[in-house]
């Protein structure tokens, strides 16, 4: 738990956005707008509901992953690290308008990511299917 950080307080939905992106490249968000930043949401075939219990069952079905809180309409949950513990935060907004769910995934601590938060937003697009 060394390189935990500390939980931010600016995630969840505020006027249905999640929050910014830092300047830095560890972070990904489908409402960003610069390419550095920016991810395709997550498209669902399925009712709202379906699709948001289904990409729960994906969440616990990944290693080191806790979902911290949910609601009808957003997930958010800490993805650790498995060598030296290292937090990403990953939050998930139903956005019934667009009929989409719009992604957001942040490193805690450093610079790069090495595009682990947007292999893990793939990885869990390819499940949602």
């Amino acid at each position: 738990m060394v390189f935990a950080g500390k939980r931010p307080n600016n995630l969840g939905i505020s006027n249905g956005k999640l929050a910014l992106c830092p300047n830095s490249p560890n972070c990904v968000s489908s409402q960003s707008t610069d390419a550095v930043h920016k991810i395709a949401p997550l498209i669902f075939t399925s009712t709202p509901e379906e699709a948001i219990s289904n990409l729960k069952q994906i969440i616990e079905s990944l290693p080191r992953t806790k979902i911290i809180s949910e609601s009808q309409d957003y997930l958010y949950a800490e993805f650790k690290s498995a060598l030296l513990g290292f937090v990403d935060d990953v939050e998930f907004y139903l956005d019934r308008n667009a009929n989409v769910i719009q992604v957001r995934s942040a490193s805690r601590l450093g610079q790069s990511d090495l595009g682990v938060n947007r292999q893990r937003i793939e990885t869990i697009r390819a499940k949602l299917k």
